[in-house]
């Protein structure tokens, strides 16, 4: 790897660069990002892959920026097209869906555009409005809701975009919309079903009695799972709706319960707002047992990395040594647990 051809004394200067600029939390992060910029430059990189890394950095460091006062406050990303008129039915859905959610303290993300995203932006109002906008020759330009805020911030490029619009919510709605729209929602159930992404409710939104997101399940169900290429229930981790009270309960309900999780090693720590029954327990081993490697769905106390890191200490937890390859399963468990008369 490059950090390992860069001399002692070069590590030393970073690390009294870093000395000098007053930085103390994180230092060994900070220390490989530095690291690998050095390398990059001893690996006589292009000129072109150089300007990429440096811009993709920065704007994700605008970003972190951007979102950084909000970290506690739940968000929810709304996809949708950027073509979608004022007076189109899927527009007063993407209103009265963020208004809803925001009505419940969520803060609602878009892309920061036109369509949908404007739509959704005026449904949760200017201060619980993120923007995560994109520099594009043709349109794109941040809508009135979000530019006239500083909850904005505009990308370069997609794939730092897409990042944070994904990476600070808790729930997603997709409404109907074009290849990028799609593109989005793809993502979105390939990080679930691979568990490159912590489980989180998907809704995806049509107009009343609309056939965009039905017809999308029937190709799903007809040539995807039919061809073996996806697991057949690998869609149930999605609600199809055109209701936008189901759609809220889908997003806040998920949370119900569960609360977040973490990996310690082989195993999976599941923090919960309430505390499970012996017998409550007994039946999640009995049900979901195979999603096991070994041993049994049980109570933890707080793991030592946890402690370390003050991590949700106050929450009761179950522990699991989870088959690595069940994880995209992992959000039937979460819904049983929400569903617990303990949690009533």
């Amino acid at each position: 790897m490059a950090e390992h051809r860069i001399p002692a004394a070069v590590t030393e200067k970073l690390r009294q660069v870093m000395d000098a600029a007053g930085i103390t939390e994180q230092r060994d992060l900070v220390a490989r990002i530095l690291a690998t910029g050095i390398g990059l430059g001893l690996d006589d990189t292009d000129r072109l892959d150089l300007k990429i890394s440096s811009a993709a950095l920065g704007e994700m460091r605008a970003a972190f920026e951007l979102f950084a006062p909000f970290r506690d406050v739940p968000k929810v990303t709304v996809f949708g097209s950027a073509r979608t008129k004022d007076h189109d039915p899927l527009y007063g859905q993407a209103v009265h869906v963020a208004a809803a959610l925001a009505e419940q303290g969520w803060m609602v993300v878009t892309g920061a555009g036109p369509g949908i995203m404007q739509a959704a932006a005026e449904g949760a109002g200017p201060t619980l409005s993120i923007g995560v906008s994109i520099r594009l020759p043709f349109e794109e330009k941040p809508n009135a809701i979000v530019a006239s805020e500083p909850n904005h911030v505009a990308m370069k490029y997609f794939f730092t975009r897409k990042l944070m619009l994904m990476k600070e919510s808790r729930g997603f709605v997709c409404l109907p919309g074009g290849f990028g729209t799609m593109d989005e929602m793809f993502e979105l159930l390939t990080l679930q079903q691979t568990g490159k992404a912590e489980p989180m409710p998907i809704v995806l939104l049509d107009a009343p009695g609309g056939s965009y997101w039905t017809g999308l399940a029937a190709f799903v169900t007809e040539h995807l799972a039919a061809g073996g290429y996806i697991a057949a229930d690998d869609l149930d981790r999605v609600l199809v709706t055109d209701s936008v009270e189901a759609t809220v309960a889908e997003i806040t309900g998920f949370w119900h319960n569960y609360d977040s999780l973490r990996w310690v090693g082989d195993h999976l720590v599941l923090r919960l707002r309430h505390e499970p029954t012996d017998a409550e327990i007994q039946a999640l081993n009995d049900r979901f047992g195979h999603l096991l490697r070994s041993g049994r769905i049980e109570r933890s106390a707080p793991l030592s990395p946890e402690r370390a890191d003050d991590d949700r200490l106050d929450l009761p937890r179950l522990m699991l040594d989870m088959d690595p390859f069940q994880v995209g399963d992992l959000h039937r468990l979460i819904r049983v647990i929400n569903a617990l008369a303990s949690a009533a």
